[in-house]
């Protein structure tokens, strides 16, 4: 138990290293930019983000999820994940605990080209809200594979607001990013010891779709000029890497508190 204890203490040094995140120097430069695009963004095109976001993980949660797994084994990866489970359990140490990392971190890769081919196709094309569909599939489908890598599963009510409140963290500053951090943990503790909780999934929904738009705002809306809105896959890799880097944290951390139980 004392290595999963230090591989804990490991996680939170990560977790926390990501909540107190300064503002990095070009992104301290680009902000005044940034202010400057964004008000000028229309407040309908503002709008229509909002929704074009909510609408899609609307679609994706009431009949998108078995479309998402035919771009994944997710057979393979609840098999792999049961192989290195039970070798943690016969032969618990370091090198066993971080092999159960292995398809999290190669789903992350692949998730994370795919936003960028993603984001620079369409937006050579000029495409900024029409893509949206395609982006918000990347996202969950990095969040399912993450999931599954930990032995979880994603197809409950309960799960999808779990996940909706991973992107607000993973995706929003300072005390706001700590509350959703919180309430992260809080969710994540209910739903492993079994214990029920209110909760509006749709009311989650617009919350996620909310910062999630606020987060492509910009780039959204840049990425409707053709040529220029290749912009929009440095941001796509950004939103992901994000969200797959704090999502496996998370599901690694629910995964080892599961075994200290």
């Amino acid at each position: 138990m004392d290595i999963i204890k230090k591989h804990l203490a490991n996680l939170e040094k990560k977790e926390k290293k990501i909540l107190n995140k300064k503002q990095g120097v070009i992104e301290g430069n680009l902000k005044p930019i940034v202010e400057k695009v964004e008000s000028k963004v229309p407040e309908a095109v503002k709008k229509s983000l909002d929704k074009a976001f909510y609408k899609s993980f609307q679609v994706v949660f009431e009949k998108g999820t078995r479309y998402i797994e035919k771009l994944y084994n997710k057979n393979k990866i609840q098999v792999d994940h049961i192989v290195h489970d039970y070798v943690i359990n016969r032969s618990l140490n370091s090198r066993s605990i971080k092999n159960i990392d292995k398809h999290a971190q190669k789903s992350k890769l692949m998730n994370t080209s795919i936003s960028v081919l993603e984001g620079a196709g369409l937006g050579f094309l000029g495409m900024g809200i029409p893509d949206i569909p395609l982006l918000t599939a990347v996202i969950l489908k990095s969040i399912y594979e993450i999931s599954l890598s930990y032995g979880f599963h994603y197809e409950t009510e309960e799960e999808r607001v779990y996940i909706l409140n991973l992107i607000k963290a993973s995706l929003t500053r300072g005390e706001i990013q700590k509350k959703y951090n919180h309430r992260v943990d809080v969710i994540g503790d209910k739903i492993d010891e079994h214990i029920n909780f209110n909760f509006d999934l749709d009311r989650e929904i617009v919350n996620a779709a909310k910062i999630l738009s606020d987060s492509m705002l910009t780039s959204k809306f840049i990425q409707g000029i053709p040529v220029v809105g290749i912009v929009g896959s440095i941001t796509n890799y950004n939103i992901i890497n994000k969200i797959s880097r704090y999502s496996s944290i998370k599901y690694k951390k629910r995964y080892l508190n599961g075994k200290c139980r």
